[in-house]
């Protein structure tokens, strides 16, 4: 831990609140004005593309002008894009309530920035450290987003929530406080993006396509089963909403709480090792969804893909920084956070339709394609050996 490492925790704890607040209230908001109530999650899926399509752009930007101009702009539309939500709810304007959900998801797409931007701040044997510790800093969004915006849904009387999307403005643009005071280690030169080996050329290397396929489909098979449980829960098993939105603050819990210890498992057993661990955990979650589906399998099911996540991401994230030059980051960071962040958009877009077409077991089962994948990835890496620069 040093100060730049810590000022960008607390800064990414605040520019963070934008996504559990999407989550908690984007469908409650599509289902009351939306005309058609099969487009109520529109809004939740919008902000997942406006993730997908501004992660390239993100990495971009910073390569111009630096890591906290970046943040700043970043904490800055994501204040006026809350304003612009804010008001949709006001005039109860369904269309630019989605576009203001798409363009908090662009914003989002900078906030995923900063766990590159802290292994920048630490030597590289504690990049999985760093993180992780970035990571478990979520829960505090996730804890601080939905409570102040539940808290403050009323402040407008004549429209509900509103006052949450005010109140997100303000979390937002008070990430930049922190910022003030954070220094970059190196300036970035404007011809910094354009140097360096292609996309094409990274890819080659077999711990660069192990470190993009373990992050890209440990978030698909995550977003997939998790943006079905509670329509398989609640609506297919008529199981309570109140057991249901358990086994959801479960698995998010499951999902970051591992990073106080993930960061020392991949320095002492290595990448490779940890993401087989990962494939296993999942390897339960499918398992116990073959059994009755009923409160304690989705249970065991749900904490599983939180743990899963957790040590494929991390591992896949902190293995991706040793697999680039410093002239090529921000390319690198660029076309992972855009292959990463449009599969999870892929996968959370196809969820409610692959449930209403297949069933709960069958989606399961569809996962072990995308394990097997990770796993022979993983295996061709290790066989290869090849280093990374």
């Amino acid at each position: 831990m040093n100060k730049n490492l810590l000022l960008l925790i607390l800064s990414q704890i605040f520019a963070f609140t934008a996504a559990p607040v999407t989550v908690f209230l984007s469908g409650i908001i599509g289902s009351k004005f939306s005309p058609i109530k099969s487009l109520a999650t529109l809004p939740m899926a919008l902000s997942v593309v406006g993730i997908a399509l501004f992660a390239f752009f993100a990495a971009k930007l910073m390569s111009l002008i630096g890591r906290k101009l970046g943040f700043i702009y970043a904490s800055i539309g994501t204040c006026f894009a809350s304003l612009l939500t804010a008001y949709s709810i006001i005039i109860e304007s369904f269309v630019l309530y989605n576009l203001g959900c798409f363009l908090i998801g662009g914003g989002i797409a900078f906030s995923h920035q900063y766990r590159f931007a802290a292994v920048e701040v630490v030597d590289k044997d504690y990049a999985p450290k760093a993180i992780s510790i970035i990571l478990l800093a979520g829960i505090g969004s996730a804890f601080i987003g939905p409570n102040i915006a539940n808290i403050s849904k009323g402040f407008i009387s004549d429209h509900m929530y509103a006052g949450s999307y005010l109140a997100l403005a303000a979390l937002s643009i008070s990430s930049i406080i922190f910022l003030f005071f954070f220094q970059e280690t190196k300036k970035t030169s404007n011809n910094q993006y354009k140097t360096g080996r292609s996309f094409l050329e990274l890819m080659s290397q077999p711990r660069f396509l192990q470190a993009l396929v373990a992050s890209a489909f440990a978030y698909a098979v995550m977003t997939f089963l998790m943006t079905a449980t509670p329509i398989s829960m609640h609506l297919m098993e008529k199981i309570s909403l109140s057991k249901t939105g358990f086994v959801i603050q479960l698995h998010i819990a499951a999902m970051f709480l591992p990073s106080l210890v993930t960061g020392n498992l991949i320095k002492r057993f290595g990448h490779s090792k940890i993401m087989h661990m990962g494939v296993l955990l999942f390897l339960v979650t499918i398992i116990t969804s073959l059994f009755e589906q009923n409160f304690i399998n989705y249970l065991i099911a749900l904490i599983f893909l939180g743990l899963g996540w957790n040590f494929l991401f991390i591992s896949g994230t902190s293995l991706l920084v040793l697999c680039y030059r410093e002239e090529e980051k921000f390319r690198a960071q660029g076309y992972n956070d855009f292959i990463v962040y449009t599969i999870q958009a892929a996968a959370s877009l196809s969820a409610g339709v692959f449930l209403s077409l297949t069933s709960w077991k069958t989606m399961n089962l569809i996962c072990l394609i995308f394990l097997i994948i990770i796993a022979l990835s993983t295996i061709r890496a290790d066989l290869k050996k090849n280093p990374s620069n």
